[in-house]
Formats: C-alpha cells, structure tokens, sequence
C-alpha cells in the first residue's frame, strides 16, 4: 500500500509579458513590389503569462535578519535599563532614610529643605492629631529641617531621647537669635510637641522632675553642640557657634525616631 505524500504548496510568482510584432502582408508586398507602392504593415500583440517559484531564504540570510533582531532587542532593553538607572539615581539622590524616618529634599532657589512627616488625622475641630486610626481623614504633617539629617547623626548624643510626656517645660537661659536660627529653631521644637499632642508649660521656677511627671529642656550654651540626659525625661541642649538649628534638629530627628518606632510606620 503506497503512502501518500502531502504537496507543499509554494507560493508562485505569475509576470504578464507584452510583445509587439510588426508582420508585412505578403500579398500585399508583392502587388506593391510590381506598383512601386510600400507594403502595408500589420502589428500584432502577445501576452505571456511567465509563472516564477518564489525562492526560499537561505541560511545566510536567515542568520544576518536574526542577528538584525537580536541587535534590536538589546537596545531597546538597554534604553529600558538606562531609564531606570537615571531615574532610581534622581530618586535615591533625593529620597533617603535615617534611623527609619524617611526624608525628601526640596530645594528652593537655593535653599535646601529636608521634608519628613507624620501620620495622623484630622479631628472634629479641625486640628492634626499624630497617630494611626481607623476612622477619620487621613492626614500627614510635614516638618522641614534646615539641616542635612545625615550629618544630624555626628551630634554626641549621650543617652536615648526620652518619650515626650503630655506636659512639658523648655528652659531658654540665652538668648539664641543666631541670625534668625534661634526663631526658626524654637518655633519647630513648639510644634514638634504640639502634633505629638503635648503641652509646654512657663515655669521659670521649674526644674527637672526626678520623678519624670512631665518633661523638661533646658537650652544653653557650651563650648560642644551636643545633647545631655539625666533624670528619667530631662535633657540639656548645648548650642556652640550658634549651632541651635543643629541640637534642636538633632533632638527632632531622634524624637520622630521613637514616634515611628512606636507607631509602626
């Protein structure tokens, strides 16, 4: 029993040839030989039909279109990998951590700011409240430091930053104008305590509480810019060469640090 063998079926190329011939009329010529008159001419046009198989490729084409696409695709994988690396570069230039507490830089002319925030929500009456809820618009506090948080870390700090208490006294015994800083300087720390939902008591008479019933800074001046614990929520801010934009960041930086730590963000 004999198999039969599927035809392949290639595609034919089918080209329409015209041609045109000139024929004299025999008779005609002749009686035009004896009458001295030219031979009338007939023209005649033929078609052809030429059918041609269309050849295939050959290995080397094969091979140098192959190539021709490899070479395309890389380069469009390399224009993909190029934009990524400039732009993570960009991002990561301007968005970094530390400690945990996210920063942006936002540069105004040429100020240079650092963004962080908190979460939190806006109540009834209005105001922000620090804090993760399940109800209630959601909300974020931005603060913005005018030094470079990374560089806030060379600070001596001697022990951790206690939790802000709910009543808080802060002891200024110079006066820092420092050009501006000492403004800017303090109208931050007042806010830093306020969305964290604390109070700032005037007491020039208090000191610190050994017991650690409310919390208690005192700002002055020394030969290091550092900050110094003792008692259970006491600490000392030393401003040296007017560095006070310096130890309150410092101490902002370290108390959004236990904020995020104890928020979970």
């Amino acid at each position: 029993m004999k198999r039969g063998r599927k035809k392949e079926k290639k595609e034919i190329k089918k080209e329409e040839i015209s041609e045109i011939f000139k024929i004299e009329n025999g008779r005609a010529g002749e009686t035009a030989s004896l009458s001295g008159k030219q031979p009338k001419e007939r023209i005649i046009k033929t078609h052809k039909i030429i059918e041609e198989k269309e050849k295939a490729p050959s290995r080397e084409q094969i091979k140098k279109e192959s190539k021709i696409f490899r070479n395309i695709i890389i380069l469009m994988i390399g224009f993909v990998l190029l934009f990524f690396i400039v732009y993570a570069s960009i991002y990561f230039t301007d968005h970094f951590k530390v400690g945990g507490v996210k920063f942006e830089v936002i540069k105004i002319g040429e100020l240079i700011l650092y963004k962080t925030s908190v979460s939190g929500i806006i109540n009834e009456s209005g105001a922000f409240v620090m804090g993760k809820y399940d109800y209630g618009q959601k909300a974020d506090y931005n603060f913005y430091f005018r030094k470079d948080p990374r560089k806030l870390q060379n600070i001596p700090l001697g022990e951790r930053i206690p939790q802000i208490r709910k009543e808080n006294v802060i002891d200024i015994k110079q006066d820092f104008n420092c050009g501006g800083d000492g403004v800017i300087a303090i109208a931050n720390l007042l806010k830093l305590y306020e969305v964290a939902g604390a109070n700032i008591i005037k007491d020039e008479n208090a000191s610190c509480d050994s017991l650690g019933r409310y919390g208690w800074i005192s700002i002055l001046e020394g030969n290091e810019t550092k900050i110094e614990r003792f008692g259970p929520a006491c600490l000392e801010l030393y401003v040296s060469n007017c560095e006070i934009l310096d130890v309150t960041e410092k101490f902002m930086l370290e108390t959004l640090m236990e904020i995020h730590k104890r928020l979970g963000i």
